[in-house]
């Protein structure tokens, strides 16, 4: 099995930033094609960020744009997710998907698309 355990949120004021963790299990991490999800209280779960297996290609929620960066380093077996001028409707709980593909380019945001989940760190944004 395949296990994410996410770590790095925290309560921060609007504007400053946060480095989110998603450290795996597994022999085969390379070979992962990676995403960030979050859930805010009384809303669905939405795509965030994602990375390919192969670092090379990577998408982004439009309102993450320039705010966001999501980054791979293989020999730790971890995604990041380095979150900049945050902004209350940033605060949610935030999860890290992986999957295993044939394509080392390829990145997906739809949540189906994942089968392994880690179990959510929260960030809270105050104004």
């Amino acid at each position: 099995q395949v296990l994410l355990v996410e770590s790095g949120g925290g309560l921060v004021q609007a504007g400053n930033s946060l480095r989110l963790s998603c450290a795996a299990s597994g022999r085969y991490f390379s070979a992962y094609t990676l995403a960030w999800f979050r859930q805010a209280p009384g809303k669905e779960r939405e795509f965030v960020a994602a990375i390919s297996s192969d670092g090379d290609n990577t998408l982004y929620k439009d309102s993450a744009k320039g705010r966001f960066t999501v980054s791979r380093d293989d020999t730790e077996n971890t995604m990041y997710l380095q979150m900049n001028t945050l902004k209350p409707e940033d605060t949610a709980l935030y999860y890290c998907a992986a999957n295993f593909v044939r394509n080392s380019a390829y990145t997906s945001a739809r949540g189906s698309f994942y089968p392994y989940w880690g179990q959510g760190t929260q960030v809270t944004v105050s104004s």
